[in-house]
């Protein structure tokens, strides 16, 4: 009977906690039915949480989709038509630009489905089932050697046991199937995902980047918004609906569940919910790592690309063709500089430290209470692992943001096996390896179009990297640049492209009708990558000894927040990882500081206001002006007779939400997720309801541009829309 009284006590604490902070949490499938169902229908929910996820029967998440593996999508047609941001679909959409046909600025519209463009590489992900397999895996992990202690996180350790799993319970994997185990609380818990994925996705509809990128790197994180990123694909299958790779034989994909769409709008504090795939964010962080977060990733991020996206901006606003190939790489840069400011800025701001300081400190006296030494050994261990690694992984950004990843020459074919060749001195081998090269450099140098932009780009780096990391910690090449060059490193630089073999096809091409180990010993740019790597190396070494204990002490620190969350009756939830979830909560307006309010809703003539013919990142297009002239909305107007563009929510969200689908209390979907305010940008690291806000584009403004603006009915008439 004691029993009884304290769980039932302990639910009494869960729903009304989960009242207070129903708005923070992104939350597993599996647990909102008894962590948050009663706190979703006190906000507002009126279906069934049955109808948003269910183990047996068909629900509102078989419609949602992991698109390309870093975005969401949902389906909203019968034959397999999937809406996801204009962001994610950048690349695909810059890869079948030209400068004869530039989707990026003129948009594109496949008007049948032969039209529809295959887009090799890009696939769609469904989540059939998610198991809660902690049992199984613990069971494991008490049979299984483990001699380095880490196979409770290990993905190879865990991929086998995924297999075990499958086994034991005799499930066979279907075409197109795989399965995923993962780990959750730091490796407290484990979920396992059977999924279906579908190879063959071929681009559907995309607006101009005006409509799409309006506003572009300025309003990127910004609100109000005027976007319209959005963009369509669809998903093919084999006669018998299968996943199969690209063939003109497959044919579009009945789904078993497509979204329906609501035209009603929304107001302020109606209820909304969000399913998606958000990739990493890190709530259980001790004020240690988040000021190291501060000083060392955001950091190298916000200054070495700076320079960088300077460089490449001067190049890509000269000509066309440099825009299009380098502007979903820009994009993707720019897109995270600006993220590592704002949440710098933030946490700074609302002096986030304090706060994490204030909770590590109530989560020790907890342990204390407990008489539980394991969490405060373990706060102890991450913060000695923090003051240990923290000098190489700030080198370690540094060389990663400024020497390696954005330089494209570094992405070099290996001479390691014609280096072999030429020291055994054997023609066969020598011809062979350098036939075998010559392949890959030609692939290479298709890579890399535009040479002179890729000489700015790396100069510009280059010193960077030179400002911020003091001379006696820099990589051992810098030494070479001060003997051999004065320092000047633009003349290092220059060295690459006038002596290496990978400097200009015509280098390579004399060194491969007479191959020299002497050569590629001295040549600049592989002595160059092979100081980076060397570099990098070093330093990984480095985190990585400092590391050691960080898994073990994480996983008790994580435990004994979790143990002090049930306590006091609390509802958890795990850090992102790329996995499906949920984050509720209802359309709010904001005041990010004092006399200054934002409403939830912006419209059209919002757009208008924007407009800038000299920039290019507010051009309106004459289309689009003349609807809006005339208030040709169509079926798609608000109740005032506006065209509403976007509104907020004060969801949970964070990179990989893009693409999500925004539902109302019936389920029904209103929008598409794809950005955060400036001022919730420290919503990674902590969530603040107050001015944590996601930004959606309204599904009104969605239809309008496909229909109206591009003329695209056709499409409308696939969708199920409820006015």
């Amino acid at each position: 009977m004691k029993i009884k009284k304290i769980l039932a006590t302990l639910t009494l604490g869960i729903v009304v906690c989960t009242h207070a902070i129903a708005d923070e949490g992104m939350w597993m499938l599996t647990d909102i039915k008894h962590q948050n169902e009663m706190a979703m229908k006190e906000l507002g929910l009126m279906i069934p949480v049955d109808m948003i996820y269910s183990t047996e029967g068909i629900s509102i998440k078989d419609a949602v989709v992991h698109f390309g593996g870093g975005c969401t999508g949902e389906i909203i047609s019968p034959e397999g038509l999937v809406l996801t941001n204009h962001h994610c679909g950048y690349s695909a959409i810059a890869r079948h630009s030209t400068v004869e046909h530039d989707y990026l600025t003129h948009g594109f519209w496949a008007m049948n489905h032969e039209e529809e463009l295959a887009t090799p590489g890009l696939n769609v992900t469904f989540i059939d089932k998610i198991l809660d397999v902690t049992s199984y895996v613990k069971e494991q992990l008490q049979k299984d050697e483990d001699p380095n202690g880490t196979n409770y996180l290990s993905p190879k350790y865990l991929t086998q046991v995924a297999k075990r799993f499958i086994e034991s319970e005799k499930i066979t994997l279907g075409k197109g199937q795989i399965t995923e185990l993962k780990p959750f609380y730091g490796g407290n818990r484990y979920y396992m995902f059977i999924k279906t994925v579908y190879p063959d996705v071929r681009m559907v509809g995309a607006p101009p980047s005006s409509i799409g990128k309006f506003g572009a790197d300025t309003d990127n994180w910004m609100w109000p918004r005027h976007t319209g990123d959005f963009s369509l694909f669809r998903i093919y299958a084999d006669k018998n609906g299968e996943p199969a790779e690209y063939s003109k034989d497959n044919v579009p994909l009945r789904p078993k569940k497509h979204v329906k769409i609501s035209l009603a709008g929304y107001k302020e504090s109606d209820f909304t919910f969000i399913m998606g795939f958000p990739g990493r964010n890190w709530r259980y962080m001790i004020s240690d790592e988040v000021e190291e977060r501060m000083e060392t990733i955001n950091f190298m991020r916000h200054h070495i690309r700076d320079a960088r996206q300077q460089a490449l901006m001067e190049e890509m606003v000269k000509d066309d063709a440099v825009r299009i190939h380098y502007a979903s790489r820009y994009a993707s840069s720019a897109n995270y500089w600006k993220n590592a400011i704002g949440m710098n800025e933030g946490l700074k701001r609302l002096h986030v430290l304090d706060t994490k300081k204030a909770q590590q400190e109530a989560i020790l006296q907890y342990a204390k209470e407990k008489n539980d030494r394991k969490i405060e050994e373990a706060f102890q261990t991450i913060r000695k692992v923090v003051a240990d690694r923290k000098p190489s992984m700030y080198h370690y950004y540094a060389i990663s943001e400024a020497l390696y990843a954005p330089i494209q020459l570094c992405s070099a074919p290996s001479t390691k096996k014609l280096e072999q060749a030429l020291k055994s001195k054997q023609k066969a081998a020598i011809k062979a390896q350098t036939d075998s090269l010559t392949l890959d450099v030609e692939k290479y140098f298709q890579r890399m179009p535009f040479p002179e932009v890729e000489r700015k780009v790396s100069k510009a780096l280059l010193k960077a990297y030179k400002e911020y990391v003091p001379e006696a910690d820099r990589i051992s090449v810098f030494a070479n640049i001060a003997r051999e060059y004065g320092d000047d490193t633009d003349a290092y630089v220059d060295s690459w492209f006038e002596k290496s073999i990978f400097g200009s096809k015509e280098n390579y091409d004399r060194f491969a009708q007479k191959p020299s180990l002497k050569q590629l010993q001295n040549d600049p740019l592989i002595t160059y990558v092979k100081s980076v790597v060397e570099g990098m190396q070093a330093c990984a070494n480095t985190m990585a000894e400092a590391n050691k204990n960080y898994d073990a002490a994480h996983k008790e620190w994580v435990r004994g927040t979790l143990e002090k969350k049930n306590a006091e009756g609390r509802p958890i939830y795990p850090d992102a990882n790329s996995t499906l979830r949920l984050t509720y909560g209802s359309v709010r307006s904001y005041s990010p500081a004092d006399g200054v309010t934002y409403d939830y809703q912006t419209t059209l003539k919002g757009v208008m206001q924007k407009e800038d013919p000299t920039n290019s990142e507010f051009i309106v297009p004459d289309k689009l002006k003349e609807l809006y002239t005339h208030k040709d909305y169509g079926r798609y107007a608000d109740e005032n007779g506006e065209m509403p563009v976007c509104f907020i929510v004060n969801t949970d969200n964070t990179g990989g939400n893009s693409g999500s689908p925004c539902f109302n209390a019936k389920g029904e979907l209103i929008g598409t997720g794809f950005d955060r305010n400036y001022e919730g940008l420290t919503g990674d690291i902590a969530f603040r309801p107050s001015s944590q806000r996601a930004i959606v584009v309204d599904i009104r403004y969605t239809l309008f541009i496909i229909d109206k603006f591009a003329g695209a009915s056709h499409l409308i008439k696939e969708l199920d829309i409820a006015d």
